[in-house]
């Protein structure tokens, strides 16, 4: 198989990766959505094997853009396929692959997320992702996984500026840990509920007698409605929401959702896993508008259950979570999902973008402020000690 570093050497000479500076996940700042701990990084890339990378693209005054990419595993994802689902809220929008998840039950490249009109790019760039493998040297159809948000109102759409090196740096450079939040990759120009949106990610681990499995998500948030933060309306107090000035107010957008677990799931509990993710997302207040392209995509990356691109058996036996014990999961992934979304509020910037378009950031201090009176004592006007990251 292929090293990593190996195809870094074939695709790229270097890899330009984002400035960071530490900003606080909301749970910093001493707020806890839901009952279940989170992993050590609070992100996605808990889950064993799970890596991101992100390419962010901040050029003059137009172009407020980027790619994120998460790979179930570091190895070669065609031949060591996971199993997944797809679940869309609603489908206005352009997410690649889906048909043959559905069918076949599993993802066999890495995911992509970017802007709309960068989705063929991501997809042809994937196609030569896979074929840098030698062992994908007959290979004649693969499958690229690409989602996508409509960052136009800040970022120069037409222009196309995302490039297959842009969507080859964020996979090579894909790692584990802590994973950039913010405006940052696909979330670089994005707007939710009005203001900054971007890249977030939350994780949660079941206890020990549960199975001990770690769910994480990652979001790319871009649409509207009616911002709640851990049951607080703070949309509605801040007179910022969708209809509070007039009825043309449009909540439309996208947010894109990644769920990933450990657990042996197979394809058909991974769509009931990826249902319970927009419940997650109607708590933060959005509504799946009628132009808003709301998916979900769930994977298993547990070794035992993947699926080998080539085998001389005829039949296969795997282990998996059996119905009556996936409510635990559920539950993580609503709560993971709320929480991601937030943070991508909480990690974003104020952006001024194209035609002079500026979108402002959450006002967290006053979130915090209107948070404490309605029941959340002690809460910090900084963040405490941060394993995340986020970018300017």
């Amino acid at each position: 198989m292929m090293s990593r570093c190996l195809i870094v050497a074939v695709l790229l000479s270097c890899i330009c990766m984002p400035a960071s500076a530490q900003h606080g996940n909301l749970r910093q700042y001493g707020i806890a959505i839901g009952v279940l701990q989170p992993g050590k990084w609070n992100a996605i890339t808990d889950v064993p094997g799970v890596e991101v990378g992100q390419k962010t693209l901040v050029q003059g005054g137009d172009v407020r853009t980027g790619v994120t990419a998460i790979l179930p595993h570091a190895g070669n994802i065609f031949q060591d396929k996971v199993p997944a689902a797809v679940y869309v809220g609603n489908g206005f929008g352009k997410l690649t692959g889906t048909t043959q998840i559905d069918e076949l039950g599993n993802i066999e490249t890495p995911i992509v997320l970017t802007n709309t009109l960068s989705v063929p790019t991501a997809a042809d760039a994937l196609i030569d992702y896979t074929f840098t493998f030698p062992e994908n040297r007959d290979v004649g159809s693969v499958n690229p996984v690409v989602g996508e948000t409509n960052d136009g109102y800040l970022n120069d759409i037409r222009g196309r500026h995302v490039t297959k090196r842009d969507v080859l740096d964020a996979i090579v450079s894909a790692m584990g840990g802590a994973v950039e939040q913010g405006n940052v990759g696909a979330g670089t120009g994005t707007v939710a509920f009005g203001f900054k949106g971007g890249i977030g990610t939350s994780s949660r681990k079941l206890p020990e007698k549960l199975g001990g499995y770690t769910v994480g998500v990652l979001v790319q948030t871009n649409f509207g409605g009616a911002l709640t933060v851990a049951g607080v309306p703070i949309g509605k107090i801040l007179h910022k929401y969708y209809m509070s000035d007039q009825l043309n107010d449009s909540p439309d957008g996208s947010c894109m959702i990644v769920v990933a677990t450990d657990a042996p799931l197979d394809s058909r509990n991974l769509k009931r896993l990826a249902k319970r993710a927009i419940l997650g997302l109607g708590r933060t207040g959005g509504i799946e508008s009628n132009g808003s392209g709301d998916y979900v995509i769930a994977f298993s990356t547990n070794k035992a259950n993947r699926v080998p691109y080539e085998s001389d058996r005829t039949t296969r036996q795997v282990t998996v979570v059996r119905n009556d014990a996936m409510s635990p999961l559920f539950m993580a992934a609503i709560e993971a999902t709320e929480e991601a979304i937030i943070n991508s509020l909480f990690h974003a910037r104020s952006m001024t973008g194209r035609n002079g378009h500026k979108v402002e950031a959450l006002p967290v201090e006053q979130v915090l402020s209107i948070m404490g009176r309605y029941g959340y004592p002690g809460l910090r006007q900084g963040p405490a000690a941060s394993t995340s990251k986020t970018s300017p």
